[in-house]
């Protein structure tokens, strides 16, 4: 492994816009659950002050995480992906798994509980990074450059699907097929993989009615309004009187009772009616300026193993952000897939801090 210089500290840009998000955050969950909340919980903050542990709890680890020797990542790509394969088949063990919306997707006691395939994103990443580093001269091989590192992601991605849980399957393929492309594969495999990659992707949606029906209400919500199109037409409802300046924090319509997951899936939809084309510009910047530095913090570490790292945390969040806006928007169907740093959710916040802190922590190694 080269040698590598320290910096003093981590990126302090990344904090900034870092910050910046998860304030926006907790202002977002609050106003966009509030009414629900009260409505359910009897307590408009309820999902407010969860969101808030779940930041400061992420804040905390990503510090922690940050400051660690960057050398023990390596260590921990085997041990961490085993754990998370055996949590993966756990949670589909009745009694074991907790059931949600139809998904078998979480383990827990009470009122805790984690979603496994959200750490499963981050293991492959690491998993991936340490094997294609090792294997640098063989990439161009289909056998070592594809066919391995996609068995191992393909492998979880079934088991996610066992859930069913396509969304967080598809940012983990995504992210793999990203980190294996910057790897070096050839691009005759990449592009036989895309055509395997849609034939499949095809198969999963014809194979579940329900996913037919959001393909089609993709193509044409006005067919079914109050059943499949019902979600994506309520959030263009909330997005389209935003306007320019928004309705004002605290003022929207569609998150009292018409919109579904206002808070979650679709909490960017109540951030643009709320806060209009200026704020919800504004929270696309702020996504573009952290994938721009996740980026620069990939190219300029000296040790693949870490910068297939970085690469891989930056193409996971930015995956999974271009995904969630692009469904509120109606530009892609809708998959289930949570908005970085400003959904509410425990497991997908905490693991994105952790994974910002790992980016941090090699930011510290860089050249530039």
């Amino acid at each position: 492994m080269p040698d590598l210089h320290t910096r003093r500290s981590p990126d302090f840009i990344i904090i900034i816009v870092i910050m910046m998000l998860l304030t926006l955050g907790v202002v977002m969950v609050y106003s966009a659950s509030a009414a629900y909340s009260l409505h359910k919980f009897g307590d408009s903050f309820f999902y407010a002050k969860r969101q808030l542990l779940f930041a400061g709890v992420g804040v905390f680890l990503m510090f922690l995480v940050s400051k660690m020797d960057a050398k023990l990542f390596r260590l921990w790509a085997k041990p961490l992906l085993i754990i998370c394969f055996i949590l993966l088949v756990m949670v589909l063990i009745p009694g074991l798994g907790i059931l949600r919306n139809g998904a078998r997707s979480w383990l827990g006691i009470g009122a805790f509980s984690i979603q496994p395939s959200e750490f499963t994103k981050l293991a492959v990443i690491f998993f991936l990074a340490r094997y294609l580093s090792r294997r640098a001269g063989e990439i161009q091989t289909l056998r070592y450059g594809m066919m391995y590192p996609l068995g191992i992601a393909g492998s979880a991605f079934a088991l996610i699907m066992m859930q069913p849980d396509l969304g967080t399957g598809t940012v983990m393929m995504g992210t793999a097929i990203v980190l294996i492309y910057i790897a070096g594969a050839r691009m005759k495999y990449l592009a036989a993989l895309m055509g395997l990659g849609m034939a499949g992707f095809a198969g999963l949606v014809l194979a579940a009615p329900y996913r037919i029906k959001r393909i089609t209400a993709f193509l044409d919500p006005w067919q079914d309004p109050l059943n499949a199109g019902y979600q994506i037409i309520q959030s263009l409802f909330a997005i389209g009187p935003g306007g320019l300046m928004g309705l004002g924090l605290g003022m929207s319509r569609q998150k009292h009772l018409y919109l579904p997951e206002p808070h979650t899936d679709f909490i960017f939809s109540i951030l643009a009616e709320e806060l209009g084309f200026i704020g919800a510009g504004t929270a696309i910047i702020l996504f573009a300026i952290l994938i721009w530095r996740g980026i620069r913090v990939a190219i300029t570490l000296p040790d693949m193993f870490f910068s297939l790292i970085a690469a891989g945390v930056t193409g996971m969040i930015a995956i999974q952000a271009v995904i969630n806006i692009g469904v509120v928007s109606g530009a892609f169907p809708v998959t289930g897939i949570t908005l970085p740093f400003l959904s509410y959710g425990g497991s997908s916040l905490t693991l994105t801090l952790v994974a910002v802190g790992i980016l941090l922590n090699l930011s510290r190694y860089t050249d530039g």
